[in-house]
């Protein structure tokens, strides 16, 4: 086994332990494959093949503990699984650069929404008005639609979406975007391989490390109470944008 393969196991176990909770592993494992020497279409697509293994292994956890709404969950999971398909056919023509922008401008606004609103994902609501819950479809979809081209914050963004506008709690929203993403990375990886860009020898020894990173991950997140889970969201928001946004000042 060559030692780049190794460290890429071990930054993706990490790297899935950790984006149980806060999401935004892309923006940490795609740049590192680029660095060695990984085509950027077959990097994103192997990627997100591997992502596909870690939905599933961070969702195990959160359906064995009852945490699902699957009644409030399926409207968002049949407008993803359309959003991701069409993400993914649009791999190639949008800059790595425009992305990381609308990345870093969306985590920016979700987390200064999420202070300003000290209670969201504390004190659950009940009841979303109509206007709320439309909102929440709309932006599920067009997430959708960049959780298939790239990922990378993508469920970072919608655990927000979903505690302030969906009325979820942390818990509940980091329960609901696992299950959401096992069909918005399977999907896309569908797409991708019908493309022909997945590095599948890769993907699966990428994909099963992701897979017990994440399932270990999602163990001790169902073990932390809502303040602690929206504490580590909202520091990695942060860090992760302001360090996009650094990277972009200094290009």
């Amino acid at each position: 086994m060559s030692s780049t393969l190794i460290i890429l196991i071990i930054l993706f176990f990490v790297t899935a332990t950790i984006g149980v909770v806060t999401g935004s592993n892309s923006l940490i494992t795609v740049p590192v494959m680029f660095q060695f020497g990984i085509d950027e279409k077959v990097a994103v697509a192997t990627n997100m093949f591997g992502l596909a293994f870690m939905a599933v292994g961070g969702t195990i956890p959160f359906v064995r503990k009852g945490l699902i709404d699957y009644r409030k969950v399926s409207p968002l999971i049949i407008l993803t699984i359309v959003g991701s398909a069409l993400g993914a056919l649009l791999v190639g023509y949008i800059t790595n650069q425009g992305i990381k922008l609308m990345v870093s401008v969306a985590m920016i606004i979700v987390a200064v929404f999420t202070l300003v609103k000290r209670d969201s994902g504390i004190t659950e609501r009940r009841s979303v008005s109509q206007k709320l819950l439309v909102t929440t479809f709309v932006a599920t979809f067009l997430l959708g639609i960049y959780g298939g081209l790239y990922s990378g914050g993508y469920v970072t963004v919608l655990t927000a979406v979903l505690v302030a506008f969906f009325g979820m709690s942390f818990t509940e929203s980091i329960a609901a975007t696992k299950l959401i993403n096992v069909f918005s990375s399977s999907i896309a990886s569908i797409v991708f391989a019908w493309q022909g860009l997945i590095d599948y020898k890769l993907g699966v020894v990428l994909g099963l490390s992701m897979f017990a990173g994440a399932y270990v991950g999602a163990h001790y997140a169902t073990k932390l109470n809502e303040v602690w889970l929206k504490r580590i969201f909202l520091a990695t928001v942060f860090v992760l944008a302001l360090k996009m946004i650094a990277d972009l000042l200094l290009k």
